[in-house]
């Protein structure tokens, strides 16, 4: 079964107690969130509501609830790296 790599930082390694797992791919870019909420209740609106997600090297939008993000039919694919990025702040 072929897999994607996905990353956790800051709260939502916090929120999955996990730094990194594999998941199956391929997957619809645009499921990414309902595969996550699924596996993990309440991130959706607790964690990811305010997150980036990079796919690879690059930042690709996700938004909610039927809006158009340009990103439709991007498909993760087995070996690919996705990242979950909680806002940094400084100061």
């Amino acid at each position: 079964m072929s897999t994607f790599q996905i990353h956790y930082f800051a709260s939502a390694s916090t929120y999955t107690g996990r730094n990194t797992e594999s998941l199956p791919a391929p997957l619809p870019l645009s499921s990414l969130f309902d595969t996550l909420e699924a596996k993990y209740p309440g991130i959706k609106e607790k964690v990811l509501s305010s997150c980036s997600i990079s796919l690879g090297d690059e930042y690709v939008d996700l938004v909610s609830d039927g809006e158009k993000s340009g990103n439709e039919g991007i498909l993760i694919q087995g070996g690919d790296e996705v990242a979950i990025i909680p806002p940094v702040s400084s100061g």
